[in-house]
């Protein structure tokens, strides 16, 4: 992936390389920290039902509700904010996800904790958007890439290390320390993005006009948006739900955040196995996602489990979806060619609705087929496409 750069996107030459990288792992630090906060509640659902008197597939609102926010946010924000400096939006939005997470951690009713994850979607979208194209900017042209690629990694690890580390902390000194741990995270990546990012002034590149161009003319971008909310949507539908479909097979609650860093480890494994395939086997990089995560779902579906037969499967199911950012990111970027910013705010509403559409859906399943319901509709999901691919 080449970006090209100009003098107006690049920051003066005193701003030193070691002090760009900083930035760059600033932002991602901030990244990291709005990602977890979103997909935090995946494995807390059962203690947080619980404890506020809300059937799961209700308390899966807090999933679908910040998914749903960052999907309009993402394009809004950008363009909201067009004139101000990079580094200020930054830092607000940050900081909004450490508030907000905080509150959560001392809710006592149920809609208190929806109006915080309400917040936490208006920064997700924001932030994510702007970020995504922050690193040239903050690093020489050549590094450009390898900063992206760095940055994005804070949206892989969250969702492959965060959300398992989080629900671990959960398991062990309960679900509200697990908010506040990641409020905390969220006012310390406000304090990074402080010191260590520079003043970024605002250049304004994106125009409303610019989405509906690239969707409309753009086979290839129609075909990652298809890909991300299949492959999105029928992964959150069921992995939303997973701390009940485990223990409906009769796995101890308590091993419950063992078996998500367990995934969690996978994931890390499928980002790089990913990261090694997509230049050269993109097309054949998706269709390995989705026959891991059918199979996945399937035997959990088919099975009754023991911890190490549903680790087994959680591997596998942590394989497929740890490669899913990267290699979704690839084929958007790929098929954007010089529309990059609007490519990529497109991708961003299509990730974060999929997943709000993901755990919406899962509720009313959940509600009505059972835990079961929702492995076998998120395989179905994962299996289309197949298709999608087959007429890239």
């Amino acid at each position: 992936m080449s970006v090209a750069t100009t003098s107006d996107d690049r920051l003066d030459g005193s701003y030193s390389a070691v002090k760009g990288w900083s930035a760059v792992a600033a932002v991602t630090l901030g990244i990291f920290a709005l990602m977890t906060s979103e997909l935090l509640p995946v494995g807390l659902l059962t203690p947080v039902a619980s404890a506020l008197h809300v059937s799961e597939g209700v308390a899966g609102l807090m999933v679908t509700v910040p998914g749903l926010v960052a999907a309009v946010s993402a394009p809004l924000i950008t363009l909201a904010t067009g004139r101000v400096d990079r580094r200020i939006v930054l830092a607000v939005l940050v900081g909004l996800v450490g508030l907000a997470n905080l509150a959560s951690a001392f809710a006592t009713d149920f809609t208190l904790i929806l109006v915080a994850r309400f917040l936490i979607g208006v920064a997700v979208g924001g932030f994510w958007s702007i970020a995504g194209g922050i690193a040239l900017r903050l690093v020489p042209p050549h590094q450009v890439p390898r900063a992206t690629a760095v940055i994005f990694g804070g949206v892989e690890t969250a969702s492959v290390l965060g959300v398992p580390t989080g629900t671990f902390l959960g398991d062990l000194s309960g679900w509200r320390s697990a908010f506040g741990a990641v409020g905390v995270l969220g006012l310390f990546a406000l304090l990074a993005l402080v010191v260590l990012l520079p003043s970024i002034p605002a250049r304004k590149t994106l125009e409303f006009a610019d989405l509906p161009r690239v969707f409309t003319g753009n086979a290839g971008v129609r075909a990652g948006l298809a890909l991300t909310f299949l492959i999105i949507t029928g992964h959150f539908l069921a992995y939303t739900f997973v701390r009940p479909i485990l223990h409906d097979d009769g796995i101890d609650h308590r091993m419950t955040g063992v078996l998500l860093l367990v995934f969690g480890v996978a994931g890390i494994c499928g980002n790089f196995l990913a990261g090694a395939l997509v230049a050269q086997h993109l097309r054949r990089t998706v269709v390995g996602i989705a026959l891991l995560l059918a199979t996945a779902m399937i035997v959990l579906a088919l099975a009754d489990h023991t911890v190490y037969t549903a680790a087994a499967a959680l591997v596998v199911w942590g394989l497929g979806y740890g490669a899913v950012p990267v290699t979704l990111q690839s084929w958007m970027l790929d098929a954007a060619g010089d529309d990059t910013e609007a490519g990529s705010s497109l991708f961003v509403s299509a990730f974060n609705l999929s997943i709000a559409l993901g755990a919406l859906v899962g509720g009313v399943a959940v509600n009505g087929l059972g835990t079961i319901g929702v492995l076998w509709l998120g395989a179905v999901l994962a299996l289309l496409t197949l298709g999608v691919v087959g007429r890239r």
